[in-house]
Order: C-alpha cells, then sequence, then structure tokens
C-alpha cells in the first residue's frame, strides 16, 4: 500500500473513530449530565494522551502555555464542545456532523477575513456555495427549522477560532504539550459547570464503559489522524475526511434509526463539493492554505 493510500485510510479511521465517540455520548447522554460527561471524557482523554506522547513531554513548555493564542484556542474548544455537545442532546448525529462539514469553509473565510491570507474569486465562490448549503442544512424560517441548529452551527465558528488560532501558537510548544493542556482544560470545566448543569447522576457499568470508550475513540482517531497527516500527501488525503458523514449517518441509522432528509442531503452535498472543489483549486495552484491546514494535525477534534 502507498502513503498516500495508508494516509488515506488512516484518516477514514479517525472519522469513523469521531462519528462513534460523537454517537456514545449521545447515548450516554440519555443517563448522564453533560457536566459529567465533558469532565470524566476529558480526564480519560487526558490520561490516554499522557500515556501516547509522554516521551516528547517537556515541562519546559508548560510557562509558554500562556501564550494568547494558546489561551485562545482553549477558550475556543471550550465554547464549541459545550455548543456541539448540547446540540448534540436534541439533534441527530448525521445532522451535526453534515453541518460541521463546513468547518474548512469558514477556515478558508477566517483566514482571509483575520489572517489577511491570499485567498481568490474561485475559492470565494466555493465558500459561498458552501455556506448555501450550510443554510439549506439550517433550513432558517422553514418548518424544520430549529434553535439547536444554530447552535451546533456556533460550535462550528467557534471550532474556526480555535484552528485559526493554532496558527498563532509559535512553533515552540508542541503539539502533544497543547493537546494535553486542552483536554485537561476541557475536563476541568466539564467539572465546573457539572452543578449548574444537573448535579452529578449515578454512573452505572454500562454508562462507564460508554463514556470510556468514547474517550478512547477521540483518542485513537486523534492519533490517528496524526498518522495520517504524516503519512501521505494532504492534497490528497483531506477529501477523505468527508467521509465523517458517511461513518455518521450510518452509525446514526444503526444505533438512533435516524435518516437524513432530502434538504439535509442537498446541502451536504453542496458543503461537501464545495469543500472538494477548494481542495482542488489550492491543489492546482500548489499552495497549502487554510482548508489543508485545516485538515493538518492542528485540526483536534472536539474535547481535545
Amino acid at each position: 500500500m502507498s502513503p498516500n493510500m495508508r494516509g488515506a485510510l488512516l484518516l477514514c479511521i479517525a472519522m469513523a473513530c469521531f462519528a462513534l465517540n460523537d454517537s456514545l455520548v449521545k447515548l450516554a447522554l440519555n443517563t448522564l449530565t453533560l457536566g459529567q460527561i465533558i469532565f470524566i471524557r476529558g480526564l480519560i482523554a487526558t490520561t490516554l494522551l499522557v500515556v501516547f506522547f509522554h516521551r516528547s513531554l517537556d515541562m519546559k513548555q508548560l510557562p509558554l502555555l500562556r501564550h494568547p493564542a494558546s489561551i485562545l484556542r482553549i477558550v475556543a474548544e471550550l465554547m464549541a464542545s459545550m455548543l456541539y455537545l448540547t446540540s448534540l442532546i436534541h439533534l441527530s448525529i448525521g445532522f451535526v456532523t453534515a453541518i460541521n462539514q463546513a468547518l474548512p469553509l469558514f477556515i478558508t473565510a477566517g483566514a482571509a477575513l483575520f489572517l489577511m491570507e491570499p485567498v481568490g474569486w474561485r475559492r470565494w465562490t466555493a465558500v459561498s456555495v458552501g455556506f448555501i448549503g450550510v443554510l439549506i442544512i439550517v433550513r432558517p424560517g422553514l418548518e424544520g427549522f430549529s434553535a439547536w441548529s444554530l447552535m451546533t452551527l456556533s460550535s462550528v465558528v467557534f471550532s474556526a477560532m480555535r484552528d485559526l488560532s493554532t496558527r498563532r501558537i509559535p512553533k515552540e510548544i508542541s503539539s502533544a504539550a497543547l493537546s494535553i493542556s486542552t483536554a485537561f482544560s476541557v475536563a476541568i470545566f466539564g467539572g465546573l459547570i457539572i452543578e449548574p448543569m444537573g448535579g452529578w447522576q449515578p454512573i452505572s457499568l454500562q454508562d462507564g464503559v460508554v463514556v470510556t470508550t468514547a474517550a478512547a475513540a477521540l483518542v485513537v482517531g486523534y492519533h490517528c489522524l496524526i498518522m495520517a497527516m504524516r503519512e501521505g500527501e494532504v492534497s490528497f488525503i483531506a477529501p477523505f475526511r468527508y467521509t465523517g458523514l458517511l461513518w455518521a449517518t450510518l452509525i446514526g441509522y444503526l444505533l438512533f434509526a435516524d435518516i437524513p432528509d432530502e434538504l439535509t442531503i442537498l446541502g451536504s452535498a453542496l458543503v461537501i463539493g464545495s469543500g472538494l472543489y477548494t481542495l482542488y483549486r489550492e491543489r492546482r495552484v500548489s499552495k497549502t492554505m487554510p482548508v489543508m491546514k485545516s485538515t493538518g494535525e492542528s485540526m483536534t477534534p472536539d474535547g481535545l
């Protein structure tokens, strides 16, 4: 198997792990509070990340984490996780994942507007088409509209802020230190909101297994994502991130009997199509621009 094919396979596995994590969290939300899940999953994820990266950890980097960009990244991650998981209580896995596919487009627009990165008219057209696809999925003003859809969209905005701030973090701060500090911060945040979100509920063995598996899937997905980016060419493997929508739809159907409606499918097609075209344009001009970067190591999943 060529490096590109190995990278594509690893990226598909990563997307499957992220979809599995979301589905297990949605299951756990039937009996546990959101604060509990964020707290427990954050602690488990932090522990697993320390085990994975203990050899590359450097305690001297801790003071560097006070960099404004690092703090902004953590705050954006906290908001993105909170909004995303809250909307997951009320919406289907496939629906929230469909909206989340617009993340690279938001990053492209944000990089052009706030980081002054050059984006040509073709990419702006693709971004506009992608945003139209998002509006079709969210369907404001129509019968299927829900305020929770706007919450999901807000989580995408904060995720884009997270990824854009990552690019302003000094290179001296390793990915391991950044990921562990973010995961630990998310766990602390979860602990603080346990009481306001309904208090501590009894945890059964089944609940413990579900949340632990969700945390493990999240960390394994993140690890596969890193391996994928190091294995193949980003321009080749990046489109495979969109398999996340297929995984989410499949798992949502198997676990919750969720079937996406016509507007969701149409909007998703526009979002994915515009994202793929943006990747194609970037490959043509041989530049590494926002969408590609958003699929790299800096794009940690929710809760990390």
